[in-house]
């Protein structure tokens, strides 16, 4: 049996997008190079809320891709997104998740940088003097000014926040694209967001088996039963798959009906038509003006976000790669400024459905840990996903694998352009 990583069989048929090689999720130098195209070139990688930093000096710590960011507001205001990585020995010098402060200060050698990155003070800039002497210090080509933090290119865009690595990349709107900028703008619509809480996991497997799990509309209503027995996501529904251009963003769209038996709850293991809830305030769901019709939209943002509306449910799922194996994945709850108390404590019950011990998403977890096992055990073989065809467009429907051979369309044309 040939090795997973074994080069000679990575070969991915020209134009063949409904299956995908064992290999894309295991070999170890394609996640690297996966790393530098998707997380760290080229793309828009999402950070956080401003809601998370309201006051000058708030900050956050988290991740794009395995690299270690800080958002911070700094003193005029202005939203800014910088490496964690001090500039004169590669310390990684913000330790706390979320805090304030006046500056940065490097715990190594005490090198400060101000709330923009630049560097500010550097312990003994010009030596020590010592019996009549100066000793030390350093050289008089020395400036300050070229050994600042690694400073990202940041995008605000109705309360979210989102940078790059790469300075060129282009702008925020177009690389979302119209169709797709249109359900973003719909939940954040520029109403102040509040922060109702985190929930935060490690899942072990590839991290683009996330961004595949919430573009496959096919799995809902076979694999959850919350979804399929109380009605909130099914293949009975109304409901529309939209992507952009590249196909690499993509949003699922549904309407919930009210569940019980029909035709697609024959043979379904997972439906359970006598179950009932202790606590049926689980339902208690309140349909609000912005929806504007569906109560379900689920959004994945190329490569490391997916924006989340399930009933009065909100919250922001980030991918953050650990290793080809490995990744976690952060979920922020949020609501809006305006709500009132009985919407806030509908959202924070409603987001019991979501996160590690989410009533539905614990299911994710779970078969994506057993996906990426079964890819080691099989080396040579490819997933298949044909469900609705081979064509890879938009539908009225959700019996359909389209959104994800859209993805693998614009990944084999990253990965492959040299």
């Amino acid at each position: 049996m040939s090795h997973p990583n074994d080069k000679s069989q990575h070969k991915w048929p020209e134009g063949v997008f409904h299956r995908v090689p064992y290999w894309a999720y295991t070999d170890e130098d394609l996640y690297r190079r996966e790393l530098d195209r998707m997380f760290y070139s080229n793309h828009w990688c999402y950070v956080g809320l401003e809601a998370e930093i309201p006051e000058p000096g708030n900050f956050k710590r988290t991740n794009i891709g395995e690299r270690s960011v800080i958002m911070v507001r700094d003193d005029s205001g202005d939203v800014n997104v910088v490496e964690n990585v001090c500039a004169h020995r590669g310390v990684a010098f913000c330790r706390a998740q979320h805090g304030t402060a006046k500056d940065f200060v490097c715990p190594y050698h005490q090198w400060s940088y101000d709330l923009k990155g630049n560097l500010q003070g550097v312990p003994f800039l010009r030596g020590v003097k010592q019996d009549g002497k100066v000793n030390g210090g350093m050289p008089k080509d020395f400036k300050k000014d070229q050994h600042n933090l690694n400073r990202l290119k940041v995008a605000v865009r109705n309360g979210v926040v989102f940078a790059s690595f790469d300075h060129d990349v282009e702008p925020f709107e177009d690389f979302l694209g119209p169709d797709v900028l249109a359900y973003f703008d719909r939940v954040f619509d520029g109403r102040k967001l509040t922060i109702l809480g985190y929930s935060r996991q490690r899942i072990p497997g590839n991290w683009k088996l996330m961004q595949e799990n919430i573009k496959d509309p096919y799995h809902p209503g076979l694999l959850h039963t919350w979804f399929i027995t109380f009605g909130l996501w099914r293949a009975d529904q109304r409901s529309q798959m939209v992507m952009d251009d590249h196909g690499r963003h993509a949003c699922m769209i549904s309407r919930r009906n009210d569940g019980g038996a029909s035709d697609v709850t024959k043979g379904v293991s997972s439906f359970k038509e006598n179950m009932t809830l202790n606590d049926p305030s689980f339902l208690d769901v309140k349909e609000e003006a912005w929806w504007n019709g569906p109560t379900a939209v689920m959004m994945t943002l190329f490569p490391s976000v997916i924006i989340q509306q399930q009933v009065n449910s909100l919250s922001t799922r980030h991918i953050q790669p650990v290793d080809r194996d490995n990744f976690d994945f952060v979920w922020t709850h949020f609501g809006f400024e305006d709500d009132d108390e009985a919407m806030t404590q509908r959202r924070l019950r409603q987001s019991n459905l979501f996160g590690p011990a989410g009533f539905v998403s614990a299911d994710d977890g779970e078969v994506i840990e057993f996906s990426q096992q079964g890819f080691y055990q099989r080396p040579e073989h490819s997933t298949v996903v044909a469900m609705g065809g081979h064509d890879i467009a938009n539908t009225d429907h959700m019996v359909t694998e389209t959104l994800i051979r859209g993805m693998y369309r614009y990944w084999q044309k990253i990965m492959e352009d040299e």
